[in-house]
């Protein structure tokens, strides 16, 4: 389905969800420690959400088996939380989550570096792709064309001499998890889509240390770099504005 303009109390609903998914991202953020399992990280989640009464999107999401993606290293996104997936000192990771209020979703991740980086590069990865996710943002208002959007997150990411990943890319979301159209990367200003004010979408960078070719693990979910490369994913949900947008997963 099409992303709609949402109502009033829809964008309530979501700007709640999204404070919930930005503070519990920041709870696993500073929970993060080297030695534990990806699925330790996804039973604080999961915990957490327990304990404000909600739900995420992602839990049997077209069978997905968890309620939040943690990406490790070369895995881009859709990493599947496991006991055996355990965090080193150094690794570069991605975690992917969505809340559901009130039936309104709203979709943002996060990576963080466990301990200290490998290598100075691996820092300025994560740096540099979410000033792409706040690039991809400033040029987000009411009428906005999608490649527009795409077109700036492109120029920061490109300007860092990383891989753009063109195999995923952000979305509509709000009343469904991906909604259209389609928020890619790259593009063109002046192309695509248009969008307008009380839409909301999902923007979210994917930037490779190499190439940016990816391809599918045997699990079906997860997605790595096709040459073995570090990668780092951010995303924030906005509502678009007469004059910008709004942040709804930030606390």
């Amino acid at each position: 389905m099409m992303t709609r303009v949402k109502t009033a109390s829809e964008i309530a609903s979501m700007r709640e969800s999204g404070r919930l998914l930005a503070t519990i991202l920041q709870i696993l953020k500073a929970r993060l420690e080297v030695g534990m399992s990806t699925k330790d990280l996804a039973l604080i989640a999961e915990a957490e959400l327990k304990t404000h009464g909600v739900t995420s999107p992602f839990l049997g999401y077209e069978g997905f088996p968890d309620v939040i993606c943690i990406s490790v290293n070369d895995e881009v996104v859709h990493g599947i939380p496991r006991a055996d997936k355990i965090i080193a000192d150094g690794d570069i990771v991605s975690l992917d989550f969505g809340v559901t209020v009130n039936g309104m979703i709203t979709d943002g991740a996060i990576t963080v570096i466990a301990g200290k980086p490998r290598d100075k590069r691996h820092a300025k990865l994560v740096q540099r792709t979410e000033q792409a996710l706040t690039a991809g943002i400033m040029a987000v208002h009411d009428n906005v064309r999608v490649g527009d959007i795409a077109s700036a997150v492109q120029a920061e990411l490109e300007a860092a001499g990383y891989g753009i990943v063109e195999d995923l890319v952000g979305h509509g979301v709000g009343h469904e998890l991906h909604e259209d159209p389609n928020i890619p990367n790259y593009g063109r200003k002046g192309t695509g889509p248009w969008l307008q004010k009380g839409m909301t979408i999902a923007i979210e960078p994917m930037a490779t240390l190499g190439d940016k070719r990816v391809y599918m693990a045997d699990d079906g979910w997860t997605v790595l770099t096709h040459d073995g490369s570090r990668a780092a994913h951010f995303e924030h949900t906005i509502l678009i504005t007469d004059d910008g947008a709004e942040i709804l997963t930030q606390v």
